[in-house]
């Protein structure tokens, strides 16, 4: 026994050493799992499915619109088999098997089907592939064969179609977003797609075509805490028992005109903080229980169609960040229990019916407040939309707002100048400020040298009748909009360090002076330049650097002089450029052909002359829809061969309802885009313009010859004028081909022969 002691000891000091060793191992595995993840051998296969998956894919810089994408799969090292230390890449620490990725935001563009590696990945919980491109791919059925997954985001990404019903195999599904993309949900119905999944928290079906009536199961969905079901066409009764779901916080129904929704009466331990009913079928009376939801924090009832007066039980709702009664039909006077409100920061009135004097709360400027509410406290606003609310005055209670951040005092009748005490209001923290369409004519006093507010992004003074100098807006702004008032001086130079500007407009001023040389070299900014109507004169600045990103440049009567500034070759996004009615001297600018997004070219009313000729006719005005350069001293014959490369101009596409301008949504609803054509001898001015829509004006010039019959093949033509020219020879036959027009005028020529 003795001899075998040292033996024995040491089998049992390996037996220790050894259970040390392996309880450190372990520890050290679930302290960094990327040392377990260092061993291939659990999840090869799912390094090869991604893998695979990334070979599928391609990069484009426009498939996301977050400011903060990048693209997560181009740091994946695939060389290397250990796919969990990847970006977006999430493995389980004790099997090392694949079960999170998150490629939202990551510029992904390609088509995705059933055949697709990334279904391999059985093993998933968690996919997110938000705010991608994935080309109008159906959503592939394949998904369901992740069985394990409980969180699911497909927002933002380009899918289309029938969404499948192997969805309704994830009975895990605890999230599920399919929002904001181009699906639809017919068979199988919303009912079947979420029959199965019953532990669903989360659904989020924004701009899911459902085209049915909301159907009574979802009221049976006790774990929802998120219901959005926005610009869904649904129609039919909404279940009144949904509101009363037991933990359900966040309801938006908005956008459905026909849906009808009948209010329940809410009780005090109901867990609703978000509640969006606006653009509904919602009418009747609004219930008095309203009141009850304490936790209510946004509250939109905006365009609804009501039969009583506001309630002042809304006073009641302590937590109340948000409340939007735009466009309703409340009647009566808004009621003072608005004003406990203290918590409200955005209140939304636009299109307001609203009767009687401005609330005491309010700071009333169009009678004398009662002594009652001398010691009444102001809510402090930090968003405020009075659009279209009918005050004749600047609202005195802003003096004390100094933490707003949107103001909107538009289409009123706010008359006279503009309080001095305006500019020391939310100095810090004033985003957007918009007083566009009422009658202000000044100030009381001079204004600042530059407007006061640092953080102002969209300033809106258009559409009423100011006097005196252009205002200088602050470098932090990038749209600046004055049109239609009283303007007059120059432009100031101080406007070059507003180097963020997206949009400038200083149309229908009586502005003079030349254009600040600055307005052309704003390249990484400046999308949208409309001058038109003032009086401004000396040549168009030759400072457009390259790649600006320019997108519609309006000059049109004005006193401008000289050439067509060359350096306009190097805005290639350009799709409008109105040179109309100035003095310019030039010979047609053939080169603006190669601007592969030009639309619109108008140089009408000029001192263009010579012949129209082009050294490179397979590249010219591949999409060009409206040319109107009338007005002019152009000679030689009709420029022929231009009209076979306006490749825009000769097919039809009856599913283009999109318009000319619009896909930047600048503002006013594109109103600054606006353009003005001759059409059966009146000046007309287009707001909207259809991408279909096609228009040629040559008139007025010393055009010679016949008229060419390959403008015939021009079939989207919808105007053609070639007035007062000297062509001659007959009406080409090949007219006849353009079944679109509306307008057609050969008048004032040397023509012979029968109309056709």
């Amino acid at each position: 026994m003795g001899g075998s002691s040292p033996i024995l000891f040491l089998h049992y000091l390996l037996f220790f050493l050894l259970i040390i060793t392996t309880s450190h191992y372990f520890m050290l595995v679930h302290s960094f799992p990327s040392l377990h993840q260092q061993n291939p051998l659990y999840h090869h296969n799912d390094s090869s499915a991604l893998v695979h998956f990334n070979q599928s894919l391609s990069i484009w810089e426009f498939a996301s619109g977050d400011a903060s994408a990048y693209p997560k799969v181009a740091s994946w090292n695939t060389s290397n088999s250990d796919c969990c230390s990847w970006d977006g890449v999430t493995c389980d620490d004790e099997t090392g098997r694949v079960i999170g990725l998150d490629l939202s935001s990551s510029f992904l563009f390609c088509f995705i089907n059933t055949n697709n590696t990334l279904f391999r990945l059985v093993h998933l919980r968690r996919l997110n592939l938000a705010d991608n491109d994935f080309n109008e791919s159906q959503i592939p059925s394949a998904v369901g064969l992740f069985s394990r997954l409980t969180y699911l985001n497909l927002s933002y990404s380009v899918f289309a179609g029938q969404i499948p019903s192997e969805i309704s195999n994830l009975t895990k599904l605890t999230s599920l977003d399919l929002l904001r993309n181009s699906v639809e949900l017919r068979k199988p119905g919303l009912t079947s797609l979420v029959k199965n999944v019953t532990n669903l928290k989360e659904l989020y079906l924004n701009e899911v075509n459902i085209f049915s009536t909301i159907l009574h199961n979802l009221a049976n969905f006790s774990s929802l805490t998120s219901l959005l079901l926005e610009d869904c066409q649904l129609q039919g009764e909404f279940p009144a028992g949904i509101f009363k779901l037991p933990n359900l916080q966040f309801l938006s129904v908005k956008y459905n005109p026909d849906l009808i929704i009948y209010l329940p009466e809410f009780h005090t331990k109901s867990p609703l903080k978000k509640l969006r009913l606006g653009i509904t079928n919602f009418s009747g009376e609004m219930t008095n229980s309203i009141g009850n939801l304490y936790l209510l924090n946004e509250l939109d009832i905006s365009g609804c169609i009501f039969s009583g007066s506001m309630l002042s039980s809304i006073g009641n709702l302590p937590q109340l960040l948000y409340l939007s009664l735009a466009r309703s039909n409340f009647f009566g006077e808004l009621p003072n229990s608005i004003g406990q409100l203290k918590s409200l920061n955005r209140l939304e009135m636009a299109g307001c019916n609203f009767s009687g004097p401005i609330p005491s709360w309010f700071g009333n400027q169009l009678t004398l407040l009662p002594s009652s509410f001398t010691n009444v406290t102001l809510p402090k606003f930090k968003s405020l939309n009075l659009n279209s609310c009918n005050l004749t005055e600047f609202p005195n209670f802003l003096k004390t707002q100094d933490q707003l951040v949107y103001l909107n005092l538009s289409n009123n009748r706010i008359q006279g100048p503009l309080p001095t005490w305006i500019w020391n209001m939310s100095t810090q923290t004033l985003d957007t400020l918009d007083l566009s369409h009422n009658f202000i004519t000044g100030f009381h006093q001079p204004p600042p040298l530059v407007l006061p507010w640092d953080a102002l992004y969209r300033l809106d003074f258009s559409s009423n009748m100011l006097q005196g100098s252009l205002l200088v807006p602050p470098s932090s702004i990038s749209f600046y909009i004055v049109a239609n008032n009283k303007l007059t001086g120059e432009i100031p130079l101080l406007i070059c360090n507003a180097s963020s500007l997206r949009v400038l407009d200083l149309s229908y001023n009586n502005l003079s002076g030349i254009i600040p040389r600055c307005l052309g070299s704003f390249a990484d900014s400046l999308e949208l330049l409309n001058l038109r109507n003032n009086k401004l004169h000396g040549p168009i600045p030759q400072t457009y650097n390259n790649g600006t990103g320019l997108r519609m440049i309006n000059l049109i009567q004005n006193q401008l002089q000289g050439p067509v500034p060359n350096s306009l070759v190097n805005c290639p996004l350009l799709e409008s450029l109105d040179l109309g009615n100035n003095k310019i001297y030039d010979v047609f600018p053939f080169w603006l052909g190669t601007l592969p997004e030009l639309k619109v070219l108008i140089l009408r009313f000029n001192r263009f002359h010579g012949a129209i000729w082009n050294p490179n006719s397979s590249l010219a005005f591949s999409k060009l829809h409206i040319l109107d350069i009338s007005h002019n001293g152009f000679t030689g014959n009709l420029p022929c061969d231009y009209f076979h490369t306006l490749t825009a101009m000769k097919t039809i596409d009856v599913n283009e309802s999109t318009y000319i301008g619009r896909v930047t949504n600048f503002v006013n609803n594109g109103s600054t885009y606006a353009l003005t054509l001759t059409n059966k001898g009146v000046q007309i001015v287009y707001l909207y313009i259809l991408n279909i829509f096609a228009a040629i004006d040559l008139s007025s010039n010393q055009f010679e010859g016949e008229i060419p019959e390959s403008i015939g093949i021009l079939k989207c033509l919808h105007m053609l004028n070639l007035s007062n020219n000297s062509l001659i020879g007959q009406i080409p036959s090949s007219l006849r081909n353009l079944t679109e027009i509306e307008s057609l005028d050969l008048s004032q020529n040397k023509l012979s022969g029968e109309i056709p």
